[in-house]
């Protein structure tokens, strides 16, 4: 059996990135951590894209060796099995700091597989 198109999980990876990126931008750390309706909706896109990663094709993976996969298909199991440990600080930084890297590479991908599919 063929695996599918990596354009919907390339898809998804994207828009929770350009949501959290909505939830942080403009937002003081002080006040990201007072606020845990954006917190949970971090939470939540990081989820995503943990879960979305997992699907993705390993030749695409390996083409990216520069970005932690393994890492990035585990952090979605931080909000599912330890919600209570998750510091705000942590969140703030993974938006703002780690996930840029990953949205390039998403975003590479996605304009590549469109390319190659004429999607």
């Amino acid at each position: 059996m063929e695996r599918p198109s990596p354009l919907a999980r390339l898809t998804d990876m994207v828009e929770a990135m350009e949501r959290l990126r909505s939830l942080v931008d403009g937002v003081a750390l002080e006040a990201f951590g007072g606020d845990w309706q954006r917190q949970w909706l971090v939470q939540r896109g990081v989820e995503i894209i943990s879960e979305a990663s997992r699907h993705l094709p390993d030749a695409l993976k390996g083409r990216h060796p520069d970005i932690p996969w393994r890492k990035v298909a585990g952090i979605g199991n931080v909000p599912r099995h330890n919600y209570e440990s998750i510091a705000a600080p942590v969140l703030w930084a993974l938006v703002r700091d780690d996930l840029p890297p990953l949205e390039k590479v998403c975003r590479d991908e996605l304009a590549a597989e469109r390319t190659r599919t004429g999607g």
